[in-house]
């Protein structure tokens, strides 16, 4: 790694593979690839140490294979962020990069890095990150089971139909094995019984989406709620163009903590007096039932979020008025 002048910030951008490791360096141009294996983990700690200190690395989510290149980073006491790929590749189309390889991609983490400057992240730790595997494996279990039930439906084959039904009990009784890992999971950390008992005490927060907001939105409670919205992806945002005019929608953000939320709001909006009063004002209002929904959606998330700020049980405001 070359030694650029003091007063020059480093940025480094590391496009990760299941294989390999693609580091890209800012303002020196310099890049090398490592393996994506403990021995390639420790030579790109130590290059990345072996000269002036870079300011923030930045990689891609990449379903779990970024996370020991982030635990080696932030160990080394070097500002790491973790950022969505959706994200990087309007960046990338945003400032002309159409094509792709491992070591332009690298190049545009870095540059994405140098401009956009997203905050560092403290990477979670092995409680954390085992808690949120397991909700993974549990979507992906649930995924399975509606595909093969599709497949069931289409079938006209008795063999085949055996074969699916029994592949069916099997993810059923795993999908009650996960749960009960996930119980055990949080019965073992106090923080998160803590925080499943907050979240809970909201009408229409159920286990599937206390532990997905565990899971898979640990800024929960520490951010404003606008900035919460858009994380997730339930922020009104602007789509003016032409003769359109007026239209806001939603995109982006974390789907599976989305899923999971607008589940949690369809409930909310029938058991929940404050938020099924709100569903009703904007559905009287003449607001389409979907959109009525959506914003329902925010404001359970900016319940949810001031519950745990607060470190307090929601209590209904009806309640305390009466």
């Amino acid at each position: 790694m070359s030694n650029p002048t003091a007063t020059q910030p480093i940025y480094v951008g590391v496009d990760v593979s299941k294989k390999s490791l693609e580091v890209y360096i800012l303002p020196t141009g310099d890049s090398f690839e490592v393996p994506n294996d403990q021995d390639g983990l420790d030579e790109l700690a130590g290059r990345l140490k072996g000269g002036a200190s870079p300011t923030l690395v930045v990689l891609e989510a990449t379903g779990g294979y970024e996370r020991p290149a982030v635990a080696a980073i932030a160990a080394s006491k070097i500002a790491v962020a973790v950022v969505n790929p959706r994200q990087v590749r309007d960046f990338a189309k945003a400032t002309g990069k159409l094509a792709k390889t491992d070591r332009i991609d690298a190049l545009i983490l870095a540059r994405f890095a140098q401009d956009i400057r997203p905050s560092p992240k403290s990477p979670p730790d092995a409680e954390a990150r085992e808690f949120s595997d397991i909700v993974a494996r549990r979507r992906q279990v649930i995924s399975m089971m509606s595909a093969e039930k599709n497949r069931l439906s289409i079938t006209d084959s008795e063999a085949v139909r055996k074969r699916i039904q029994a592949h069916v009990k099997w993810l059923e009784k795993e999908l009650e094995r996960i749960d009960g890992d996930l119980g055990e999971a949080i019965d073992k950390s106090p923080t998160f019984k803590e925080n499943e008992a907050l979240l809970k005490s909201v009408p229409g927060v159920g286990p599937v989406l206390c532990r997905t907001l565990l899971a898979e939105l640990p800024e929960l409670g520490s951010l404003s709620p606008k900035k919460l919205s858009a994380l997730v992806g339930v922020a009104p945002l602007n789509r003016d163009s032409g003769d359109r005019r007026g239209e806001r929608s939603t995109w982006g953000g974390r789907a599976g903590v989305r899923g999971a939320l607008y589940m949690g709001a369809l409930v909310a909006s029938r058991h929940n007096p404050t938020i099924k009063e709100f569903y009703e004002r904007l559905v009287a209002a003449g607001k389409p039932k979907k959109v009525a929904l959506v914003a329902c959606m925010r404001k359970l998330l900016t319940i949810l979020n001031a519950v745990l700020r607060e470190r307090s049980p929601w209590r209904c405001p009806h309640a305390l008025i009466s």
